[in-house]
């Protein structure tokens, strides 16, 4: 696994990024843009495009120093060969999966087993205890159960207002989406185990964390520093002291611990065909940890493991053999699963990438190569012959849909954009010059089938593009 192993799609060309050497490289954005949405009563923008006070400052700050001799290609240029693909890419990208952005508070992991067994063992001894009563006993407990029916529904009903009182009490606003959310763990919560979960990781990756002189890592502290400087007016955004760490593994993979501890892969840099669309992905983590999504995922997981204990107990208690309650677990660990935990996972990946684009435009970027990126992990997913799952089975939007939903939000992204003062877009839409080069692509692969041939492995195919 030392190796990529990449397709080419012409010729043997590598992404500035990943060579290490800026000589042949020149800066692409010569200019920062500052931009500054003042909203009344809020410290954080919300629709900047629909808001009637805002005002934006360009900065003639450049985008880094130290970016000033690499050359990236425009997203309205798509390069003439596509090397800058690592086709060797993971099976779905994963931004923060749910063991890095769901860190739980400490004392619910360590209780987590204990309540599980003491409420299976809770239902267990209730089942022997039934089955144990002679049966004129049995009849006496039911009989008295249906006489007092309506104390046992307004005692169960009690409950249910507890936990629905408890519920509202714990409703917070997300900040810049203002989306209701429950929140049971406070951020004081999340520090302590974010150092925690930061120090695993250095020592996970001791050997693989880049130098700060490396290539990669100053183009990815450049971008980001950009998006931070020109999104400072979000109260999230400048209280953190972001940490860059670029790690050498060809996952195409970034995250960010709530700390602020920003890690980045090398195969991410090399699935991206340009600064635009690396700042979209950096801003899509920024956005995890500004809407503060790590401590409302555990909080959503403590709530539904509470309630899934009554069940656990109820199964274990109904069902006449183990093996019965063992499938019924099982079955509800299930439903749970995928009833709840992957959707929501979902939904947070879908305002993450909402946010993230807003960030984006803020920073003057072209928004449009947001919707590419996921394509051309579409495509890579599709040319390694890899199976499309459904969508309900995986905590992230499907690559497609994905694309589809960034599609429907750049027209507004374009106008925050504008907004800002930011230089006009200039070339064709890159969206517009991806579809053309598939077309090609696909004209190029029937042409290269022969009728006495099988239909041809486009993993060992080399092909040639026209020029953006």
């Amino acid at each position: 696994q030392g190796r990529y192993q990449r397709l080419d799609l012409i010729g043997n060309t590598r992404n500035c990024f990943l060579t290490g050497s800026p000589d042949n490289c020149t800066n692409l954005i010569s200019k920062g843009q500052r931009c500054f949405l003042n909203v009344s009563n809020t410290e954080v923008y919300k629709n900047a495009h629909h808001s009637s006070r805002r005002f934006c400052v360009q900065s003639l700050q450049p985008l880094g120093e130290k970016t000033a001799s690499f050359q990236t290609s425009s997203v309205g240029q798509l390069p003439h060969r596509f090397s800058t693909w690592n086709i060797q890419i993971i099976r779905s990208f994963r931004t923060s999966p749910s063991f890095q952005a769901v860190p739980f508070p400490l004392f619910w992991i360590i209780v987590k087993p204990i309540q599980k067994l003491l409420a299976i063992l809770l239902g267990r001894s209730i089942r022997n205890w039934w089955k144990a009563l002679p049966p004129n006993k049995q009849e006496l407990f039911k009989e008295s159960a249906r006489k007092n029916k309506w104390k046992i529904l307004l005692g169960v009903g009690s409950l249910g207002v507890l936990f629905v009182v408890f519920y509202f009490t714990h409703l917070e606003e997300t900040p810049i989406t203002g989306r209701p959310r429950l929140l049971v763990f406070g951020k004081e919560h999340f520090r302590e185990l974010s150092e925690m979960e930061y120090a695993m990781r250095m020592e996970e990756f001791e050997n693989k964390i880049l130098p700060k002189t490396d290539t990669r890592y100053q183009v990815v502290e450049a971008v980001f520093d950009h998006l931070s400087e020109t999104n400072k007016d979000i109260r999230q955004i400048s209280a953190l002291k972001w940490i860059i760490h670029v790690v050498d593994e060809p996952g195409v993979n970034a995250f960010v611990l709530p700390n602020g501890q920003v890690f980045v892969f090398t195969g991410l840099l090399n699935a991206v065909s340009d600064l635009h669309q690396l700042s979209f992905i950096l801003a899509h983590e920024i956005a995890h940890a500004v809407l503060e999504h790590a401590a409302e995922k555990a909080s959503l997981v403590h709530l539904l493991d509470f309630l899934s204990l009554i069940f656990l107990t109820m199964i274990w208690a109904i069902c006449p053999r183990d093996s019965f309650a063992v499938v019924g677990q099982l079955i509800q660990s299930k439903l749970k699963e995928f009833m709840f935990d992957r959707p929501y996972s979902r939904t947070l990946e879908a305002e993450a990438d909402k946010v993230g684009l807003q960030f984006a435009a803020k920073a003057c970027m072209d928004v449009r190569a947001s919707s590419v990126f996921w394509q051309q992990m579409e495509l890579a997913e599709a040319i390694q012959g890899q199976p499309r799952l459904p969508e309900w089975l995986s905590t992230h939007p499907s690559h497609g849909n994905r694309a589809e939903h960034l599609d429907r939000l750049i027209p507004e992204a374009l106008k925050i954009r504008e907004s800002c003062n930011c230089p006009s877009l200039s070339g064709p839409d890159p969206r517009l010059i991806f579809k053309l080069n598939m077309q090609h692509l696909l004209e190029l692969s029937k042409s290269q089938e022969t009728p006495n041939s099988t239909k041809q492995d486009l993993s060992k195919s080399k092909l040639d593009f026209p020029h953006a």
